[in-house]
């Protein structure tokens, strides 16, 4: 039988910072195979990317289908001399396990090969399907990582029915949400054109400056929408501001802003670009605007028989009724979403990213009882 907490810290204390694999899913094949799952390695690339390695294993032929998916690389560990542990030591201390990927996301990958052995040990005669869809390419540029494998997937007869990420949902206890979609996310990069001059004589020059300022104001304080059902309204924030500019006594030419919309289902990336384009044209400026998304469209799983049995495992352990919501940022589940119903759960990310990363160990064993109860609900 899997032991959660050693397998997480074996997976841990392999090294993995996107790209690099540094054995990691090795860990988690090794726990695979014993169980009698077929596993397919599968490594990509793309010309000016890193070479990814993912692998989709998966137990039985037939039946109703359900599919694991997570990734094994992390962040990097930023300033290692602020951490109090080794960040990939994976030390237990008074309860809480310590190191880089804990919550985001080894322990619940492995919550779930834990729960999918224990699930597989009582049920002898199981005529269904599980699978586990683990890339390296998560916290990357996304490349090579789920999108191809769920290509790959459905080139082989293996789309699974309904699908399970275990990225950490939950923002202080376990239990609190299950993420149901995600909103869009759409990035721009707003170049201002203007004429260069002299500041002694403004009405020689353009001031792109000015121009910017009058801009971002104006696309900082539009109502994209008020929101729906399960979505908060659209938000456009800019995050980026530059002026090119050597001397203080010059106008400049050019100036430039970039910003990022996360979106609700009211829009889809290009209806949202062609409404900006539109609020731009409004103030007569020059103007340059390239934006882009990484195929992030919003994207809801309505509720119905699958967002229940998750919901109905998570509160059996845990005494919660889970919220079901789309708050956070991206995910490869908007990638899943165009195969099949698709929900979010697993650890809380208060520490996803930081330094000291850490989960409770209690919330690891936890976790996998949720992974159980949510296959046996399924089955």
């Amino acid at each position: 039988m899997v032991d959660v907490l050693e397998l997480t810290q074996k997976i841990i204390r392999c090294p993995s910072v996107t790209p690099e694999d540094a054995g990691a899913q090795k860990v988690l094949i090794d726990a695979l195979k014993p169980l009698g799952f077929k596993v397919k390695k599968l490594k990509f690339s793309e010309a000016g990317t890193a070479d990814i390695e993912n692998f989709f294993a998966r137990y039985g032929e037939s039946g109703k289908h359900l599919c694991f998916a997570g990734h094994t690389d992390v962040v990097p560990v930023g300033d290692r001399a602020a951490w109090e542990f080794d960040p990939f030591g994976a030390e237990v201390k008074n309860g809480v396990l310590y190191g880089r990927g804990t919550s985001d996301m080894k322990g619940g990958i492995c919550a779930f090969v834990t729960a999918a052995s224990e699930f597989l040990s009582e049920q002898k005669n199981f005529k269904g399907s599980i699978s586990l869809l683990i890339t390296g390419d998560e916290e990357g540029p996304a490349i090579n990582g789920t999108r191809k494998v769920l290509e790959w997937m459905k080139e082989n007869d293996h789309v699974p029915d309904v699908a399970l990420v275990g990225e950490s949902s939950n923002v202080y206890e376990l239990g609190e949400e299950i993420k149901i979609g995600r909103r869009g996310s759409l990035s721009g990069l707003l170049k201002v054109h203007g004429k260069q001059g002299h500041v002694a004589y403004p009405d020689m020059a353009e001031n792109p400056i000015h121009n910017l300022a009058e801009m971002t104001q104006l696309l900082s304080t539009y109502i994209l929408d008020k929101g729906s059902a399960f979505f908060p309204p659209s938000s456009l924030q800019f995050v980026k501001m530059h002026v090119d500019n050597q001397a203080d006594n010059v106008i400049p030419a050019e100036a430039e802003a970039q910003f990022n919309i996360r979106f609700s289902d009211r829009w889809n990336t290009v209806a949202l670009d062609q409404k900006l384009r539109e609020i731009l044209d409004s103030t007569g400026h020059r103007y340059t605007l390239e934006t882009w998304s990484n195929y992030a469209e919003s994207f809801i799983t309505k509720p119905g028989a699958w967002t229940n049995d998750v919901a109905d495992a998570v509160e059996h352990v845990t005494g919660r009724k889970p919220a079901l919501t789309t708050k956070g940022g991206t995910s490869d589940a908007r990638f899943i979403t165009n195969y099949c119903p698709v929900v979010e759960f697993g650890l809380t990310n208060e520490t996803i990213h930081q330094v000291n990363e850490n989960c409770k160990v209690d919330d690891l064993y936890r976790l996998v009882k949720i992974y159980k109860k949510i296959l046996e609900n399924y089955f």
